[in-house]
């Protein structure tokens, strides 16, 4: 006997929900609930569900990521995929391969994300290859900084000054300078400004 698996899609589309409701219960033998994004978490208590599909064509992009995060944080077992992902816009951050299993281009057709689910559900994964190899590169960009790199770096996010950061890690002013130098050399940028937008988007789970 087939077992039947529970996706949920997170969507503001009412026309996008009902379309893949009349297809994707039959095609791929699952129960399809739907949430807004404001009762995904909620919806996640209410059913065990083993794969969350975000449609970002309706939702915010830091939201989908805050989302995101919710669901390792607290679901280990549920994967995620994103349909209606933006190609214009730096959107890399939202993808976490320990939890991401399929990311879908906004042009990409039904017939395509049907293809892409099916190895989904038999445990692959469906990544486009040019943005895993971008993710995986600023992976190890950020594993070559050492700990006390890192707590600079997101130092700089508070709107802390040198000295703020010597006097918060109780080391010098020139040994910030140095942390940042060669942090700065790591992640090939050469201002402030640019590793505040660099830590912005690469650091999300660094805590000092």
């Amino acid at each position: 006997m087939f077992k039947v698996a529970n996706w949920m899609i997170v969507s503001r589309s009412t026309l996008l929900i009902d379309l893949l409701d009349c297809r994707w219960p039959q095609e791929f033998l699952v129960k399809l609930v739907s949430a807004q994004p404001s009762t995904m978490a909620k919806t996640l208590e209410q059913h065990e569900n083993s794969l969350v599909i975000f449609d970002l064509a309706t939702i915010d992009l830091q939201q989908a990521y805050q989302l995101q995060r919710c669901i390792d944080r607290e679901y280990s077992d549920v994967k995620t995929v994103f349909i209606n992902f933006p190609k214009q816009m730096d959107a890399k951050f939202l993808i976490h391969c320990a939890i991401t299993s399929g990311v879908f281009y906004s042009d990409a057709n039904l017939a395509e994300i049907s293809t892409g689910l099916t190895k989904i559900l038999k445990g692959g994964s469906v990544i486009p290859q040019e943005l895993y190899k971008s993710v995986q590169n600023d992976t190890d960009e950020e594993d070559q900084l050492t700990i006390r790199e890192r707590e600079v770096l997101q130092a700089l996010l508070s709107g802390s000054t040198n000295l703020d950061i010597a006097n918060q890690l109780f080391v010098s002013e020139s040994t910030i300078k140095t942390h940042l130098y060669r942090a700065f050399r790591k992640i090939g940028v050469s201002s402030r400004g640019q590793a505040i937008a660099w830590a912005q988007t690469h650091m999300h789970e660094v805590v000092v």
